[in-house]
């Protein structure tokens, strides 16, 4: 008797095998490249935001939390799936500029996409790490604000232009003056966990930006500073040194075997200022929005700010 193989039986059944093999060995190669693929989810965080993209048919959601625990349940199935994922804020004004400027029909899923996709490149973007999304939603909107500080101290900073006795670019010399105080401030508040906030007002909006940083009890050892904090509150002083108006830093400094301590400076003509203690103390323990006293922390001591000895500026 002939073998099998020669009648076909055997070989039809060795292709299939072959064929299934492949298929599985294709599929699982796709998984691995769509684990190497990252996503972006464009995330509608306000309920006004919601309220507008509603307008479009093609948008189907009509409750803004349904859609908050629907991209929650999104995001935790791609990271179980291994996916990394960018989330960043979905802004219908911007959509509809975009959308404006290369001729899309906003009321479609495809112009949603092609928009989010662009998110990626966006620096105000979050890694997903597996936050509930009551928890992302403020983080997202921090990291917006803290974005869109940047870029306009950024373009202040820009437009400052030059001195018109020596030429210099008022913009650099104030970073480079204000990377100089930041050295000096973290070296005067010593080992510690510190909180700098900075306010500079300007001629459109309050520009606020806050550092913390911890400085090591070990001279060799610099600062370990948050992420790209330090660029964010550098620009900020920057500016308020380049504009010569009015300001303020604060830092409160904690230590374990100590109470906290808090120190001042105005900005005053390009130049950071020492408050005395009782200036600290009436800074501190004013309310900002009505002006009404506010009670003293307990443990906590209000002290003068230190000389950051910053050259004066000669233009």
């Amino acid at each position: 008797m002939p073998p099998k193989d020669d009648t076909g039986t055997h070989r039809t059944t060795r292709t299939a095998t072959t064929r299934t093999a492949r298929t599985t060995r294709g599929t699982s190669r796709r998984r691995t490249l769509r684990r190497e693929a990252p996503s972006t989810v464009g995330l509608i965080a306000d309920p006004g935001d919601f309220a507008a993209m509603r307008a479009y048919r093609s948008f189907t959601f009509d409750d803004h939390q349904d859609y908050l625990r629907h991209v929650d349940d999104l995001l935790r199935s791609l990271a179980a799936q291994g996916i990394h994922t960018t989330v960043a804020l979905f802004d219908p004004e911007e959509y509809a500029e975009h959308c404006a400027e290369h001729g899309l029909d906003p009321d479609t899923p495809e112009a949603r996409t092609r928009f989010t996709a662009e998110l990626a490149g966006s620096s105000a973007g979050l890694p997903y790490r597996g936050q509930p999304i009551d928890e992302l939603v403020p983080l997202l909107v921090d990291e917006a604000v803290r974005q869109a500080t940047w870029e306009y101290a950024t373009t202040l900073l820009a437009g400052v232009g030059s001195c018109a006795d020596c030429g210099e670019d008022i913009g650099n010399a104030s970073f480079a003056r204000a990377a100089d105080a930041l050295k000096r401030l973290l070296a005067g508040a010593g080992p510690g966990h510190h909180h700098f906030v900075c306010s500079v007002p300007t001629p459109t909006e309050q520009l606020v930006v806050v550092l913390h940083a911890d400085v090591p009890a070990e001279e060799d050892v610099p600062p370990r500073i948050e992420n790209r904090a330090g660029l964010d509150f550098v620009t900020v002083l920057a500016a308020g040194l380049a504009l010569g108006g009015p300001g303020g830093l604060v830092l409160r400094s904690s230590r374990e075997d100590r109470g906290d301590r808090v120190h001042g400076w105005r900005l005053d003509r390009g130049r950071l200022t020492a408050l005395s203690a009782a200036a600290v103390f009436n800074a501190y323990c004013t309310d900002a929005d009505t002006g009404d006293p506010v009670a003293p922390e307990p443990g906590v001591e209000y002290c003068p700010g230190y000389e950051v000895d910053l050259p004066a500026p000669h233009h």
